[in-house]
């Protein structure tokens, strides 16, 4: 954009500046010294808008990339920080953890957990530099299914792993998940976990991640969903009785972090929905 506005774009700019002077361009010419004047001031007055420009662009890409807050990976997050029966749960060193789809369960089982379609693509950036992508990091996430229940902790799905996977961000700092809307169970405002870590050989347990976050689902979606698709019937009641300011995660988050915590989806119950989220790093 900067370099857009130092070129062209600063050429567009000169146009419309000089657009809009006093002089008609049908009187009678000036002197050489007063010609001179006005072309200077024309010229500096291009020069202080070509700056203003230039800095209003930084500000916006400044608010649009932050870096997203340390939020809890909860008790069931299966990347060896804690245990089920007494052994460490971490998927992160299981073979076939790696993959866009993770709807459905993967080695002793192929369960696929049913639910509303969501495919996510996740921009990883740095938040210290400009928003630039950053390349070769890996995403962990994972999330309930559509009864609130956790993969490998919940009663009846101990022997499940869906909802979980790992990718690695490409040269534009991306990777697409393709999953299923979460529930909202009791006490907790609908969320996905993330972890990022500096390359996937890193991702083999909680101490080496550099971000561990959560996503806010979009309201009016969560609504959207629970109240109109088949077995979110539960999600109902629990919805109505949390919002992100009662949360015990989010209601510390600021507006701006928020904002950026919560991803922007379209589609339908029907179709499923597609969307995009912005997850700044402080590399």
């Amino acid at each position: 954009m900067l370099g857009w506005l130092a070129s062209g774009g600063a050429g567009g700019l000169h146009r419309r500046v000089w657009r809009g002077g006093s002089s008609s361009g049908t009187g009678t010419s000036s002197s050489s010294s007063s010609s001179s004047s006005s072309s200077s001031s024309r010229q500096q007055l291009i020069l202080k808008q070509q700056f203003l420009e230039q800095q209003l662009v930084v500000e916006q890409q400044c608010y649009r990339c932050i870096a997203d807050p340390t939020e809890t990976n909860g008790p069931y997050p299966s990347d060896g920080s804690n245990s089920v029966n007494g052994a460490v749960s971490n998927i992160l060193t299981s073979s076939g953890v790696v993959r866009s789809d993770i709807r459905s369960s993967f080695g002793s089982s192929t369960t696929t957990a049913p639910g509303v379609p969501l495919v996510l693509t996740i921009t990883l950036v740095n938040s210290n530099m400009a928003c630039a992508p950053l390349e070769g990091y890996a995403i962990y996430i994972w999330h309930c299914n559509r009864d609130g229940n956790y993969s490998l902790y919940s009663s009846g799905v101990t022997n499940e792993n869906y909802l979980r996977g790992v990718q690695v961000t490409d040269a534009n700092g991306q990777v697409t998940f393709t999953t299923i809307f979460p529930a909202c169970y009791s006490g907790r405002y609908p969320h996905i976990h993330i972890e990022v870590y500096p390359s996937l050989a890193a991702a083999t347990s909680y101490a080496s991640s550099v971000l561990v976050s959560q996503m806010a689902m979009p309201s009016a979606i969560c609504t959207a969903v629970y109240n109109n698709a088949t077995g979110y019937t539960q999600s109902i009641t629990n919805f109505a009785a949390v919002s992100t300011s009662s949360d015990n995660v989010f209601n510390t988050s600021t507006a701006a972090q928020l904002a950026q915590q919560t991803p922007s989806l379209a589609g339908s119950v029907t179709a499923g929905y597609t969307g995009t989220i912005l997850v700044g790093v402080g590399a």
